[in-house]
């Protein structure tokens, strides 16, 4: 009789292990977007001019704004209407949005320069150069008011308070040019209970910026001051991270120098192509 010494291994070789379709492993993001020139026609040169002017001055913009960190803007209401259409197939779409709600919406949607913005709402009508639209950081009119300790708890709400006040005293506390202060949700026991009752504590601000790029990344302010949600999703619009971040504006969400500065060389190439 052979003993089981001499038997060999089992749980090895062909067969043995499940398929990979059968591992349960959560889809990863995929199909990142990248810069591709686009070169509009210009059916009258002197109709054009003011287009091409205004993006040479939108270029300077973006090297200052790289250096310095200030944004400028750029009415748009006085262009003709050949050059505002020279100026939109030129800028094209980018990978963020941004909405600011409330009693005047207004509409942000970058370019495919990052750091340079359409922005639109009633009487608005600019380009803004910078990291972020400027109103996404003065939005101040909460679209749902935060309720803080006093939010009714449900039976399912058992740690969601304590991440309240860590939260709290981290968004008093803060001061402009301090690191973010993260609180992931994705690596901490929870329940939907206290999803839901944070989202009342905390309140809903005026602020949501989208960023569809490696997957997409969903940026949403609160009604507390410096206190903003930040979610990620793959490509198959499932979460995989779930945080809260206290700072002014998440990282996330602003144009990088660099961003800016490679964006002020682009913008003169394709103006040097089309001239």
């Amino acid at each position: 009789m052979v003993s089981n010494f001499h038997l060999p291994p089992t749980g090895f070789g062909p067969g043995s292990q499940p398929a990979d379709e059968d591992m349960g492993y959560m889809q990863m993001p995929s199909g990142m977007r990248t810069y591709a020139p686009h070169l509009p026609e210009i059916a009258d040169a002197d109709a054009a001019g003011p287009a091409l002017a205004l993006l040479m001055r939108v270029a300077a913009a973006c090297d200052r704004a790289a250096a310095t960190g200030e944004g400028e803007a750029f009415r748009l209401s006085d262009l003709p209407p050949e050059a505002r259409r020279l100026l939109a197939e030129t800028l094209g779409q980018g990978e963020v949005s941004v909405r600011i709600g409330g009693i005047a919406p207004v509409a942000a949607q970058e370019s495919v320069f990052a750091g340079v913005w359409c922005v639109l709402g009633e009487g608005i009508d600019r380009i803004e150069v910078g990291a972020v639209p400027a109103c996404a950081r003065t939005a101040c009119a909460p679209e749902g008011a935060a309720l803080g300790l006093a939010a009714p708890k449900g039976p399912d709400v058992f740690n969601a308070p304590a991440l309240l006040v860590e939260l709290l005293d981290h968004a008093q506390a803060w001061q402009a040019g301090q690191p973010p202060h993260v609180v992931n949700l994705t690596l901490l026991p929870h329940t939907e209970g206290d999803l839901l009752w944070l989202d009342a504590a905390l309140g809903t601000g005026a602020v949501t910026i989208l960023s569809r790029g490696y997957g997409n990344c969903r940026v949403a302010a609160t009604a507390t001051p410096n206190v903003w949600r930040v979610q990620f999703f793959n490509s198959m619009d499932s979460l995989i991270l779930d945080t809260f971040e206290v700072t002014d504006m998440p990282e996330v969400a602003l144009a990088a120098p660099e961003d800016l500065t490679d964006s002020a060389a682009r913008l003169r190439e394709v103006l040097e192509a089309i001239r």
